[in-house]
């Protein structure tokens, strides 16, 4: 099922979007505020998210007066609550109280939330039949056939927001999906893209979150090195532009300026470029239908002059097999895989695995839980307990 855009309808031109933000003291999250207070008079929010980051969260609060801010960490209230005592903002915490912000009357959600969390207050947003910004991207490989469904029935709208996703949205024939004959995802290569696997066996934390091109959190940063984020974005799209695995390819583009591309069955590429600016994206999905002004540098081809071009390597990084693998194999794989790489990730960060141990936990926890179908989000929950439960015990073995 492909995500076909609804009616342009939805807004008449002087209408006041309000907004909400699900993860906004994150990379996203930050970026959709920068271009909020750049469009103050078209934008209301409705409510803010964080985990933990009360900090942040409250000054977020106090410049773009949400009716509600809602910190994850039930422990952190109490310093939200004082550091917004005398604004009229409302505060919650827990993660009901996240779900239970996302489902508050906002015309549009941005899905920011890191991880496997971001399932249940996206999924809330959607069955409001909200305009849904995807910048979680584990939404729709833990759950990815009973989200679209929810999508479907309840007459959502899913744009996305990763920059190689947005590219192809941009530039997908929705009228004639059928000309379509295949995507590309473009892939930066990441910090180690030339490295080999024994300067990879070595790698830091810090070294694997230096991302030559852009700027994001540390969890999609050590995804991006291992490739498994490339992985986890081929999923995405299956299920985002409806076309099987074998019609998804990924490129491996240095300069990140072609940011993804679609290939039409008259031999015709078409693609979307720019800077590498997440706001670019972000102000796609927040204006759409229509385009606002964003301020991500302007791409000078002349300058950059040069861009190049090259396969991925498989052997150096297996994450790209391992995710092409669990989509192949469907129901519970994707969730597992996805399970398995956040406690790998999450040990990696907390320096007591090593880089190429990675995928090696990804990949044992998949020979060694047992898979099923997904016919509910209770099946996911269970899938995801089940690979974390496993992944933490090779870990502990080790």
């Amino acid at each position: 099922m492909a995500v076909i855009p609804t009616s342009a309808k939805r807004y008449p031109d002087a209408a006041i979007r309000r907004v909400t933000i699900l993860g906004s003291t994150g990379s996203v999250g930050r970026n959709t505020l920068d271009l909020l207070e750049r469009h103050a008079d078209t934008f209301e929010v409705e409510a803010l998210t964080a985990f933990g980051n009360v900090a942040l969260l409250a000054d977020q609060a106090r410049r773009v007066k949400p009716r509600l801010a809602v910190v994850a960490d039930p422990a952190e209230h109490r310093a939200l609550r004082d550091a917004l005592a005398g604004t009229g903002i409302e505060t919650a915490a827990g993660t009901d109280a996240v779900v239970e912000a996302a489902s508050r009357p906002a015309d549009w959600v941005m899905a920011a939330i890191v991880g496997a969390a971001g399932l249940e207050p996206t999924m809330a947003a959607i069955r409001r039949g909200a305009i849904v910004a995807l910048a979680n991207k584990e939404c729709l490989v833990c759950a990815g056939d009973l989200l679209m469904r929810e999508v479907a029935r309840c007459g959502a709208t899913l744009l996305p927001v990763d920059s190689e996703h947005s590219a192809i949205f941009q530039v997908f024939d929705f009228t004639c999906p059928d000309a379509v004959e295949r995507i590309i995802l473009t892939a930066s290569g990441g910090p180690f893209r030339t490295s080999d696997r024994e300067t990879m066996a070595r790698a830091t934390p810090a070294e694997a979150t230096a991302h030559p091109n852009w700027t994001m959190g540390a969890k999609i940063s050590v995804d991006s090195a291992t490739m498994m984020n490339k992985g986890l974005e081929l999923i995405e799209a299956h299920y985002l532009f409806g076309l099987p695995e074998d019609r998804i390819d990924i490129l491996v583009h240095p300069q990140s300026v072609i940011h993804s591309l679609v290939s039409y069955v008259d031999g015709s590429v078409l693609a979307q470029l720019g800077s590498p600016d997440m706001r670019t994206p972000i102000a796609y999905a927040l204006g759409w239908p229509k385009r606002i002004t964003a301020p991500s540098p302007r791409l000078d081809l002349a300058k950059i002059a040069t861009l190049t071009f090259e396969a991925p390597d498989l052997g150096r990084f297996p994450a790209l097999r391992l995710a092409r693998e669990a989509l192949q194999t469907g129901g519970d794989a994707p969730t597992i895989l996805n399970a398995a790489n956040e406690v790998a990730v999450q040990e990696f960060l907390a320096g007591t695995v090593g880089f190429l141990d990675i995928a090696r936990i990804v990949e044992q926890t998949l020979a060694r839980v047992p898979r099923g179908p997904l016919g509910s989000l209770e099946d996911v929950k269970a899938a995801d307990a089940a690979a974390r439960e496993e992944a933490r015990r090779l870990l502990a073995a080790r």
